[in-house]
């Protein structure tokens, strides 16, 4: 009873000050589990400046503008997969909207990325039913038409003044709405207990 008390209470404290409070993210708790693995690892930054997880055109400035806490865990694994949680505060509900349509003109910008050769990275988001507003994120690397190794499925949703996104990198294929139910379920499960830190009314 205690332990729930001392809990709400610093949720309270993290709400009324615009902050995060420790373990809110879904993934922190194993993040904080000891890992002797060397081919994996965890890093947690509560940089409000940090760099948006899911940024098609790998900028520092992509939905920077009027935030106010955010926090970011991310899991990496040899040779190529990863996983990343993030939470952004923004001072007002409409900040958030226009983070959100930053990445949305982000994602149109660098949908198509070529290198010399035939392979190029592909952008693209679609709607989803989550939160205020919600998109689905697909990146995939082509080999001329056909899906390549190397890819992203990202769900961003915004719920009041915050950004909740949940984004896993590896060697996918050909892209599918199957790709998504992780990063789906998770985005679900954060947005059923955000308004406890963000501006939901």
């Amino acid at each position: 009873m205690i332990k729930v008390k001392i809990f709400l209470f610093v949720t309270l404290a993290a709400s009324l000050t615009g902050g995060i409070p420790q373990g809110f993210l879904l993934y922190e708790k194993a993040a904080a589990t000891k890992d002797d693995n060397p081919e994996t690892s965890w890093s947690v930054s509560a940089k409000t400046g940090a760099r948006l997880v899911v940024n098609p055109c790998d900028t520092g400035r992509l939905a920077q503008r009027g935030r106010t806490a955010a926090k970011t865990v991310v899991y990496t694994a040899v040779p190529d997969f990863s996983k990343a949680e993030q939470v952004v505060l923004y001072g007002s509900a409409a900040a958030a909207r226009d983070a959100l349509a930053a990445l949305r003109a982000d994602l149109r910008r660098c949908a198509v990325q070529k290198d010399s050769g035939s392979h190029t990275y592909r952008y693209s988001g679609r709607r989803l039913p989550l939160g205020d507003e919600a998109l689905a994120v697909t990146g995939q690397a082509y080999w001329g038409k056909k899906p390549g190794v190397g890819g992203e499925r990202a769900v961003v949703a915004r719920k009041g003044n915050a950004l909740v996104l949940y984004t896993q990198g590896g060697e996918w294929g050909k892209p599918s709405q199957r790709d998504f139910a992780r990063q789906t379920r998770d985005a679900r499960t954060m947005l059923a207990k955000i308004c406890d830190i963000a501006a939901c009314g």
